[in-house]
């Protein structure tokens, strides 16, 4: 079964850190472009940032660039989103996304695979 799975949600306080982790089953990422979306309530799924196979490759929303990092180990199986500097506005439910084809990182039609996500709450 092919799958994804995301951890490392929780909740922090403003200001605070969390690592989200995206690790496949039944598949090797090592071919695919790895991106994260988030989604708030009431507001639709956005695109937080990609990595592309090689590592070449990083893109990051405006929204969060400087504040978050992904990286990935391929040996692991697992992409990572080290967030930092978190704010009320970051809370969502975050998911992890594999893409064999190219094309625009933050276009969701593009991914093959979806994990079920994990929720990040940023609260005092």
């Amino acid at each position: 079964q092919l799958q994804l799975v995301e951890s490392g949600g929780g909740l922090v306080q403003p200001g605070g850190s969390l690592r989200l982790s995206c690790t496949a089953s039944g598949f090797t990422l090592d071919y695919y472009a790895i991106g994260w979306f988030r989604q708030a309530p009431g507001k639709e799924r956005e695109g937080v940032s990609c990595i592309s196979s090689s590592e070449a490759n990083k893109y990051y929303a405006d929204s969060v660039k400087g504040r978050f990092t992904i990286s990935r180990d391929n040996a692991k199986n697992t992409v990572y989103l080290q967030m930092n500097s978190l704010s009320p506005e970051d809370t969502a439910v975050y998911y992890c996304a594999a893409r064999y084809r190219g094309g625009e990182w933050s276009v969701e039609s593009l991914y093959d695979y979806w994990g079920q996500g994990t929720q990040v709450t940023v609260s005092s």
